[in-house]
C-alpha cells in the first residue's frame, strides 16, 4: 500500500440528505480511506476529485477539519427535526486519521448535545475509544454501532481488506461496546459471490456476532460500479483468479461500461433469505437505526434488544453459492 497523504480541507456543509435508507442524513468526516478495501463502492467518489479509484482512494485522504463546527451550526437551526444521522456511509469514520483528528468523536458529541440520534458503521476498532460519547448519545437521543465484518477467513481478509483490523479484533471491539451498553451489531456487507457467501461462512459471521454481543445483523450483496469493478477484479486476479470469470460475466469485462452494477435479483434475494434465517436462529434483529428511533423518530421512544450464542472459521473454497446470470 502507498504511503498515506493527508489533505486538510474545509467543508461548507456536513449533513447529506439520504433517500431510501433507514436514516435521513449521512455524515462523512473523511474522503478516501486507508482501509483500502478493494470492493468498496465509495472508491468511485474519488474520481469526482480528479483522482483515481485505485491507489489514490486509499492513499490520498481528505480531512474535513471544520466538519464538527459546521455540523453544530446545522443542528442548531430552528428547522432541524432531530432526524437520525449515520456516520460512515461512504468512508470509514474510524480509519487511522481519526486517531489524530478526532473528528468522528467531535461529531458524535455534537449529536448528543443537540439530542440527535446517531449511528456509526465502521471496520475500525478505534471506535471503542469513544464508548463514553456513545453512551451519552444513547441516553440523550439513541445510538448504534455496526461493526462491518464480511468474513472470518484470514486469507480473504488479508487479500481484500488490507488496511483493516483483523476480524477477531473487530469482534473484540464489538464485545467491548456491548459490555458498555452501547447498542451494536454486524454489517455483513458486501457479501462477495464465490468468496464469502458459502452457507457455513455466513453462519460463522452471524454466530460470532451473536456470541460477542451483537443485537442485529444486516447484509447486502456487492455493488460494483465500473471503476470499482476494474480495481476489484485486479485484486481477484492476484489473489483469487478462479473467481474472475464469474464476476466479468455478470459485472462486465475490464474497461467496459457493460455489465450489471448490482448483483442479480435472484442472488440478492437468496442471500437475504439465508441471512434472515440465520438472524432468526440466533435471535438477532434487522436494524441499523439507533434503538431510540427504531419504532419512532421521536426522542424517547422505546428500543429493542436481542442477544444470542460461539464462532468458527470457514474457507472460501468449497460450497460457495453460484452467481446466477
Amino acid at each position: 500500500m502507498a504511503r498515506a497523504q493527508y489533505t486538510e480541507i474545509h467543508c461548507k456543509s456536513a449533513l447529506n440528505r439520504v433517500r431510501g435508507m433507514p436514516f435521513e442524513f449521512s455524515l462523512n468526516p473523511y474522503r478516501g480511506c486507508l482501509h483500502a478495501c478493494h470492493y468498496c463502492y465509495a472508491r468511485a467518489s474519488h474520481e469526482y476529485l480528479g483522482l483515481d479509484a485505485g491507489q489514490d482512494f486509499s492513499s490520498k485522504i481528505f480531512v474535513k477539519v471544520n466538519v464538527a463546527a459546521v455540523l453544530r451550526r446545522e443542528l442548531g437551526r430552528a428547522s432541524w427535526g432531530r432526524q437520525a444521522v449515520a456516520l460512515g456511509t461512504a468512508t470509514d469514520p474510524y480509519q487511522a486519521a481519526e486517531g489524530r483528528y478526532r473528528l468522528s468523536r467531535a461529531c458524535l458529541e455534537a449529536l448528543a448535545d443537540f439530542a440527535t440520534p446517531g449511528t456509526v458503521t465502521t471496520k475500525g476498532t478505534l471506535v471503542v475509544r469513544d464508548v463514553d460519547v456513545l453512551q451519552h448519545l444513547q441516553v440523550r437521543a439513541g445510538a448504534g454501532v455496526s461493526l462491518s465484518l464480511i468474513t472470518l477467513d484470514e486469507g480473504v481478509w488479508r487479500a481484500l481488506e488490507p488496511g483493516t483490523p483483523a476480524p477477531r479484533e473487530r469482534l473484540r471491539a464489538l464485545r467491548r461496546l456491548a459490555d458498555a451498553g452501547v447498542p451494536c451489531g454486524i454489517a455483513l456487507a458486501p457479501v462477495l459471490p464465490g468468496l464469502t457467501d458459502a452457507p457455513g461462512a455466513l453462519e460463522d459471521v452471524v454466530r460470532a456476532g451473536a456470541d460477542h454481543g451483537a443485537r442485529w445483523v444486516w447484509a447486502g450483496a456487492v455493488h460494483l460500479e465500473p471503476v470499482v469493478r476494474d480495481w476489484f477484479i485486479g485484486a481477484l486476479e492476484r489473489h483469487f483468479p478462479r473467481a474472475v470469470p464469474a464476476y466479468t460475466r455478470v459485472y462486465g469485462p475490464l474497461g467496459s461500461e457493460a455489465g450489471m452494477r448490482y448483483a442479480p435479483r435472484a442472488y440478492a434475494d437468496r442471500i437475504a433469505r439465508q441471512v434472515g434465517e440465520l438472524k432468526a436462529r440466533y435471535g438477532l434483529a434487522e436494524r441499523r437505526r439507533p434503538a431510540r428511533v427504531l419504532e419512532s423518530s421521536l426522542p424517547g421512544s422505546p428500543g429493542a434488544t436481542g442477544t444470542a450464542p460461539a464462532a468458527s472459521c470457514a474457507s472460501p473454497v468449497a460450497q460457495q453459492m453460484a452467481l446466477p446470470i
